[in-house]
């Protein structure tokens, strides 16, 4: 059905990386998770009255409070794909992942509120009146939240949706307190054991710890996260699979919302090459890179020295210092400028955020280093960081 669904209101569906492709999928995908919610609130609620149990009736505002949530995905689609203005100059994407943050917040609160309520109902038992109804009821429910989780899982996946992530969660979340409450009911007319409120309180324990997942995901992009490593190598295989340019560094992504990628990076390429060739290569580069990634990208040249062996010799000599203070520091733009007295060797070093030293102590290790090998030889050094985390 959902999948006619989709067929029928998203046009060009296969198309996700489409602004207006994506805004169709989470307004028709949120607009179906409020009718499904809707709906189990209504069953539940009776069944909950029935039965006499808080934590049904519990188990049945969460429900309407999941359509309220869905409500919110709605609303952040649709100020997610508003385009960009003289204000907001990258666009309005974040707001997608500042509706998954509310939604997670939802979530928290009406774990919150269980478990409150879990703890009236211990110090103030009541008798729970079993029901097949309530407990057929009950566990179409968890069908159709399982359900929910998988298509929103699904399709959160496919278009790279916080929100709908966020929502897959909260459905899953439901899907296990209402098979919590489930056999809670059982146990009652089973055995008399009243464990309605202790469940209640596992109920809540489990929404509250869903939520507070779900807002570190979701709070994640806004601070400014690494990109994936196949991202990464996805762009320095077409950064590098032009011969002209000799390797990449100090690669920045920056996500303004899903689909609005902004990437620049550092490429060498050889001092010896003609300027306006080379410029072209980057041009190209730079396009393809916005074709195939769906993303801005600028690149900024590097000249360096190619096949000049006293150069090749000195960059070997202070990649292996480097190495040696840590595995993983690295060098780039090495480059060096002779004189009568001094030779100067000036590179960047990429530190690692794992080394303890400072900036000063990993530049006067190497300084040292270096001048071991030739009191000739003066560092100018400028430290770089890993915004990628590779």
């Amino acid at each position: 059905m959902l999948k006619l669904i989709i067929k029928l209101f998203v046009k060009d569906s296969e198309n996700v990386t489409d602004q207006k492709v994506r805004e169709r999928y989470g307004v028709v995908l949120s607009g179906y998770g409020i009718f499904l919610n809707i709906l189990l609130f209504a069953i539940k609620y009776v069944a909950g009255i029935l039965s006499a149990s808080i934590a049904m009736t519990a188990d049945a505002f969460n429900n309407l409070s999941d359509a309220g949530s869905s409500l919110i995905s709605v609303i952040g689609f649709k100020f997610a794909g508003k385009k960009p203005d003289p204000d907001h100059p990258y666009g309005h994407g974040r707001i997608e992942y500042i509706a998954g943050l509310i939604v997670s917040l939802a979530i928290i609160l009406m774990g919150y509120e269980i478990v409150r309520d879990s703890f009236k109902k211990i110090i103030h038992p009541e008798d729970i009146n079993f029901s097949y109804v309530s407990v057929a009821i009950l566990l179409a429910g968890v069908l159709v939240k399982l359900y929910m989780s998988f298509y929103l899982r699904h399709y959160g996946k496919l278009i790279d949706s916080a929100v709908l992530t966020a929502t897959a969660t909260d459905a899953l979340s439901d899907t296990i307190s209402t098979a919590t409450v489930i056999l809670a009911t059982v146990l009652y007319a089973v055995f008399g054991w009243r464990l309605d409120g202790y469940s209640g309180l596992l109920v809540g324990a489990l929404i509250i710890f869903a939520g507070l997942k779900s807002a570190k995901e979701t709070v994640s992009p806004l601070l400014g996260e690494p990109p994936t490593a196949e991202f990464i190598d996805k762009v320095e295989a077409i950064v590098t699979s032009y011969d002209e340019i000799q390797g990449m560094h100090d690669l920045m992504v920056h996500n303004y919302g899903p689909g609005r990628l902004i990437i620049s990076l550092h490429a060498e390429v050889p001092d010896s090459g003609n300027i306006n060739e080379l410029h072209d290569v980057i041009d190209n580069a730079e396009a393809r890179l916005s074709r195939e990634l769906n993303c801005s990208a600028v690149i900024h040249m590097d000249p360096v020295r190619v096949g000049d062996p006293f150069t090749d010799s000195l960059k070997e000599m202070v990649k292996g210092i480097a190495a040696s203070i840590d595995e993983k520091m690295t060098i780039h733009d090495f480059r060096i400028v002779t004189g009568p007295t001094h030779t100067n060797l000036i590179f960047d070093v990429l530190v690692p955020y794992h080394v303890k030293m400072s900036d000063d102590e990993v530049i006067e290790n190497i300084k040292k280093e270096v001048y071991k090998n030739d009191k000739k030889f003066n560092c100018v050094v400028t430290i770089d960081r890993d915004y990628v985390n590779r």
